[in-house]
């Protein structure tokens, strides 16, 4: 290997192209991210004080909204200090802590969106066992399990990625620190990392998802089999938010990380990525 310099800091770009418009993109993602954080912590705190809302639907909900407010705050606050700060660089292992916290919510969220789909599965495709199936101990493991798993995934790959030696030029273009722009800035040996990374990413990401669409073919199949409209329509309401928020997910995990990447779609998926904190 060359002789080079290890870096201690990285530039991070993200969208730096609309100079003249830092002010306004501030103040825009301010607001965006404070309606955020706003919002999800409204519906925790309605979930806890309201004993009505002490369901399975609404219990997971609640985990929910308090991994997108912690996903909002692990990348925003980041980017929109580069907005009114000509410094737009991060340290070495401020860079990975960030995709450290980053990938173990991106992480958590596929497990607990798999669990959630499998409780309107329940709800809708056994309706008399639902109480059995989905009691307060099963709930609390799932959503425990879902953090846990996605905490220890991602704690894999950072300890393999921690050993890495950072020494090319430190420019990424992108918002937050990401494994692909990270591990191109790498002069060690990167095949172990990528590949401990694809295992683990494929296991948190492939077999919830597969849970995810085989849940929601069974909830479409028996929806379709209720006889009378407004059955179906209540059937439907049950579960139509929990399909927005899968499909906006998975389809921005496809979006960003399958799509193969090109100068004309950098940009793109920095706003793909960017609408994924914003939900």
């Amino acid at each position: 290997m060359e002789n080079q310099t290890a870096i201690t800091e990285i530039l991070l770009l993200g969208f730096g192209d609309f100079q003249p418009m830092q002010v306004f993109l501030f103040l825009l993602f301010l607001f965006i991210y404070i309606m955020t954080a706003v919002g999800n912590i409204l519906i925790i705190v309605l979930v806890a004080a309201n004993q009505h809302l002490h369901t399975p639907m609404y219990f997971f909900e609640g985990n929910l909204s308090c991994l997108e407010t912690c996903y909002s705050s692990t990348l925003l606050p980041r980017m929109l200090a580069s907005f009114l700060s000509s410094n737009r660089t991060i340290s070495v292992s401020g860079c990975i802590a960030q995709f450290y916290f980053f990938g173990c919510l991106a992480g958590t969220e596929c497990f607990l969106l798999s669990v959630m789909s499998y409780d309107r599965y329940s709800a809708i495709c056994n309706p008399l066992r639902y109480a059995a199936i989905m009691n307060n101990k099963v709930c609390f493991i799932l959503a425990t399990g879902s953090w846990l798993g996605g905490f220890a995934v991602n704690t894999i790959i950072v300890s393999f990625m921690s050993k890495l030696t950072f020494c090319r030029p430190n420019a990424i273009d992108h918002f937050f620190c990401d494994f692909a722009p990270l591990i191109e800035l790498s002069c060690s040996d990167t095949h172990l990392v990528t590949l401990v990374d694809f295992i683990f990413s494929t296991i948190c990401a492939f077999p919830p998802f597969l849970l995810t669409l085989a849940s929601y073919i069974c909830i479409i199949t028996t929806i379709l089999k209720i006889p009378f409209t407004s059955g179906k329509q209540k059937a439907f309401s049950t579960c139509s938010s929990h399909l927005v928020v899968v499909t906006s997910f998975f389809g921005t995990l496809i979006l960003v990380y399958v799509v193969p990447s090109s100068h004309s779609v950098i940009d793109a998926k920095k706003m793909f990525s960017l609408s994924s904190t914003q939900s």
